[in-house]
C-alpha cells in the first residue's frame, strides 16, 4: 500500500492527535491513529487525499512550523484555541475543520478481521457500543441480525472492462435514483441498454461495519466533498446504484396531505411560475407506481424507538406551548422508507449503519430493484452495467436544421484507459445535479450547471440525564421528522466514527461527550438554499447568505428547545467553537445565544445530502436546459432523468422525486422509437 501521507504530513498527523488528546485516556495509540489514517485515504479515490496533505501543510505554517513539533501538548493546544478554534480568518475555520480527520482515524479504529474480531475493538469498548452482531434481539418483538444477500446483483449482468462494447442501443450514464428507474422503463421497451457508472459495484455481501473503509469506497471523495468554498459538506453515493446506496431510505412527496406541512411551499406552483408547469397529478401516478415497486411505507416503531420518540414528544412540548400558527400545524411523524416487504426475511433490522450501505440486503435501493428489473434475464434484452467507468463527453453530429444529435459517449475506466461507446438511439444522463452538469457543460450545452439547490442540515446534539442510557445506536438512524413548513427537523443518529465528527467540541471536552455515547441523542434541522448554486471548474459554488443563516438560526434555537423540553441537559449545537447550551436557559437567552454565535457560515457545520437543480425544466431554451419531457432543448435523443431537472429547491428529502421525475419522463412514453 503507498502511503498517501509523506512524513512531514505523518509527523503532522500524529502531533495533532497528540494535542487533541491530551490529558485523555486514549484506547489506542496517536501512531495508530496515524496509520489508520494512512489506510483510510489509501481507499478514497481521486484529488482528496492529496487536498487534505496540503491542508496539513496549511497547518503546519499557521501553527508555528517546527516551533509546533517542539512545544508542549499544553502550549499546542493554546496555539489551536487562539488560531483554529476561536479563530474569524475564512481560511484558518476551514483548515480549523482538519480536526474531524484526526476524529475519523481514532473513532473510525477497525481491528483488522471481520465484525466478530471487533467486538472486542477497544473503541467500542471504551464507549460501551455494540456492534449489531453483539446486540441482544431476543426479546418478543425484536428482529434478528441476519443476511439476506439474494437480492445483490448478479456478476453476469455487469461488463468487464476487456469486454466493453462499441455499440448499444441507448447509454444510460448513472445508476442511481434517476438512472436506474430511467434504465428499467427503457429496457422495458425492448431496447439494448447499457448502464455506466463512476463507481464499482458493493452488493450487500461485501459492505461490512468497517465505517472508514466503507466512507472511502462507497462516496464521492470519501464523503469529504464540498462547496468550493469549504462552507458546506456534499455527500454523494459513488457506486452501482448511487446515492440509494448509502442514505436512509427517506421518501417523502413534494407535497402529501398527512406528511407534508399544509402551509409549505407549493412546489408545483413555483415551478410553473419558473416555466415548469409539471401536472401534479401525472407526477402522483409516477409517485404512487414508485412507491409500490420499492413498497414503501411508514417503518415500524421499535426501529426507532428512543431517538425518534425523543423528537416527537419533545416537538408536541414545545408546539403546545406556541402561538405560533406554523407550530401548531407542523406535522410530526415517522418516515416512510424504502424497506419492504415487512417479512422476516427483508424488513429492516435497524442496525444504524444505512449511511455506509445496507450489509444486510434489506433496503430496497437501486441495485435491489429497478436495477434488478432492467437487468432480468427474462427479457431479450437485458441492460447491462458497466461500472469503474466514467462518462467524460457526449459526442454529437448535427442534422440538417441544426439539432444536435448523440451519437456516442466517451469514457475513462479508472486505469485511466478512455473508450468511446457509440448509441444507436440515444443518451440518458442522470449522474446526479452536479455530475451530470459537469458532463453536459463539457458536452457543449449552455446554462447547465446555474441554478443548483441544496437541502442543508445541520446537526444539533443533546446529553441526557445521568443513568437514562438512550443506546439509540442499536435503532434506524433516522426515524421520525417534524415539518415545520419552511424547514424540516429529523432525528437522526451516527455510529462511532461518524457520530464523532457530528459531536462539536475539542480537547477533553469532545472526549468527555462521546464517553457519554449511550446518553446522547441527536437530531438535525433541515432548510433550503433555493437556486444558489453553480458549477465552476468542476465544483459547487455556493454561498449561503443571510436569509438562510436567519432561518438556521431559529430552527437551532427551536430544536435546542425541543430537547431541553424532553429531558436533555446539555446541547451540542454542531458550532465550530463547541460550545455547550444547559438546562435552564430562557428561550430568550437561546435565542440570543445563535444570534451571536453563527454570524457567517464558517461558524457552523453544514452539510447536504440532496443537490438538486443545474439542468432545470423550462419551457423556454433561454431559461433552462431541458424541456417539459425532459429532453435537453436543441436536440433530439439526449434526456435528463436525475435531480438536476428540478427547476427550484423542492425542501423535502429529494430521493423520491427523482426516481418519481426519472419515471414520469421514460415509463411507456417510447422516447427512442
Amino acid at each position: 500500500m503507498q502511503k498517501p501521507f509523506n512524513r512531514l504530513q505523518a509527523r503532522m498527523l500524529k502531533a495533532l492527535t497528540e494535542t487533541l488528546f491530551h490529558e485523555t485516556p486514549m484506547a489506542i495509540s496517536p501512531s495508530q491513529v496515524v496509520d489508520n489514517l494512512q489506510e483510510h485515504f489509501s481507499n478514497i479515490d481521486g484529488d482528496k487525499p492529496k487536498e487534505i496533505g496540503l491542508a496539513l501543510y496549511g497547518l503546519f505554517l499557521i501553527l508555528g512550523g517546527p516551533f509546533f513539533f517542539l512545544a508542549s501538548p499544553k502550549m499546542r493546544q493554546s496555539l489551536i484555541r487562539r488560531r483554529l478554534q476561536n479563530t474569524r480568518v475564512d481560511l484558518f475555520q476551514d483548515i480549523a475543520r482538519t480536526k474531524g480527520v484526526i476524529l475519523a482515524g481514532y473513532y473510525g479504529h477497525w481491528e483488522h478481521g471481520d465484525e466478530e474480531t471487533n467486538f472486542d475493538n477497544p473503541i467500542y469498548q471504551r464507549l460501551k457500543y455494540q456492534l449489531p452482531g453483539q446486540r441482544d434481539r431476543s426479546a418478543p418483538g425484536e428482529l434478528p441480525i441476519k443476511r439476506e444477500p439474494r437480492r445483490d446483483l448478479k456478476a453476469e449482468v455487469f461488463v468487464g472492462h476487456d469486454a466493453i462494447p462499441e455499440t448499444v442501443d441507448v447509454i444510460v450514464i448513472g445508476s442511481g435514483a434517476g438512472g436506474a428507474v430511467a434504465a428499467a422503463s427503457v429496457a422495458d421497451e425492448g431496447h439494448e441498454v447499457l448502464i455506466l457508472e463512476a463507481g464499482y459495484n458493493y452488493p450487500s455481501s461485501r459492505i461490512t461495519h468497517e465505517e472508514a473503509r466503507m466512507t472511502a469506497r462507497l462516496f464521492k471523495d470519501g464523503a469529504l466533498q464540498t462547496t468550493k468554498d469549504r462552507d458546506v459538506i456534499v455527500f454523494q453515493g459513488r457506486v452501482v446504484g448511487g446515492s440509494t446506496v448509502i442514505n436512509n431510505g427517506i421518501c417523502l412527496r413534494m407535497k402529501h396531505a398527512g406528511l407534508v406541512h399544509p402551509q409549505a411551499e407549493d412546489v408545483y406552483q413555483t415551478w410553473a411560475n419558473l416555466g415548469a408547469p409539471i401536472s401534479e397529478t401525472e407526477l402522483t401516478t409516477s409517485y404512487e407506481a414508485v412507491e409500490g415497486a420499492l413498497e414503501v411505507s411508514e417503518i415500524s416503531a421499535i426501529s426507532g424507538r428512543n431517538n425518534g420518540p425523543h423528537l416527537i414528544d419533545g416537538w408536541n412540548k414545545y408546539a403546545a406551548q406556541s402561538t405560533d400558527p406554523m407550530d401548531k400545524q407542523a406535522i410530526s411523524a415517522w418516515f416512510q422508507k424504502n424497506y419492504g416487504p415487512k417479512t422476516p426475511d427483508s424488513e429492516c433490522v435497524y442496525c444504524g449503519y444505512c449511511n455506509t450501505g445496507c450489509p444486510y440486503g434489506r433496503k430496497k435501493a437501486m441495485p435491489e430493484s429497478f436495477l434488478t428489473h432492467a437487468t432480468s434475464t427474462d427479457r431479450d434484452k437485458p441492460a447491462r452495467i458497466l461500472d469503474g467507468a466514467e462518462a467524460t463527453e457526449i459526442i454529437w453530429k448535427t442534422s440538417s436544421d441544426g439539432t444536435r444529435v448523440a451519437e456516442a459517449v466517451d469514457i475513462t475506466l479508472r486505469d485511466g484507459r478512455k473508450r468511446r461507446i457509440a448509441a444507436r438511439k440515444g443518451v440518458v444522463v442522470a449522474a446526479g445535479a452536479m455530475a451530470s452538469s459537469n458532463l453536459l457543460i463539457n458536452s457543449g450545452i449552455e446554462n447547465s450547471g446555474d441554478g443548483i439547490s441544496l437541502n442543508i442540515a445541520c446537526p444539533v446534539v443533546a446529553l441526557m440525564p445521568e443513568g437514562q442510557d438512550m443506546n439509540v445506536w442499536n435503532e434506524d438512524q433516522m426515524a421520525t421528522y417534524v415539518d415545520r413548513g419552511d424547514y424540516l427537523i429529523e432525528s437522526h443518529f451516527q455510529p462511532p466514527m461518524s457520530m464523532a465528527t457530528l459531536v462539536p467540541g475539542w480537547f477533553d471536552e469532545h472526549f468527555r461527550r462521546m464517553l457519554n455515547f449511550n446518553r446522547l441523542v441527536s437530531a438535525g434541522v433541515l432548510f433550503p438554499a433555493d437556486r444558489l448554486g453553480k458549477m465552476e471548474d468542476g465544483k459547487l459554488k455556493l454561498k449561503v447568505g443571510e436569509p438562510e443563516l436567519a432561518l438556521l438560526r431559529r430552527a437551532l434555537a427551536t430544536m435546542t428547545k425541543v430537547h431541553f423540553l424532553n429531558g436533555a441537559i446539555e446541547v451540542y449545537p454542531a458550532l465550530l467553537k463547541g460550545q455547550t447550551l444547559r438546562k435552564g436557559m430562557s428561550d430568550a437567552e437561546i435565542d440570543t445565544f445563535y444570534e451571536e454565535a453563527i454570524i457567517e457560515p464558517d461558524d457552523v457545520v453544514l452539510s447536504s445530502s440532496h443537490p438538486h437543480g443545474g439542468n432545470a425544466i423550462n419551457a423556454d431554451p433561454n431559461k433552462g436546459v431541458v424541456d417539459l419531457d425532459q429532453r435537453v432543448h436543441g436536440t433530439t435523443n439526449v434526456y435528463v432523468t436525475d435531480a438536476s431537472v428540478m427547476p427550484s429547491c423542492i425542501r423535502v428529502n429529494a430521493q423520491l422525486t427523482t426516481m418519481a421525475m426519472s419515471h414520469r419522463a421514460m415509463a411507456g412514453k417510447k422516447r427512442f422509437g
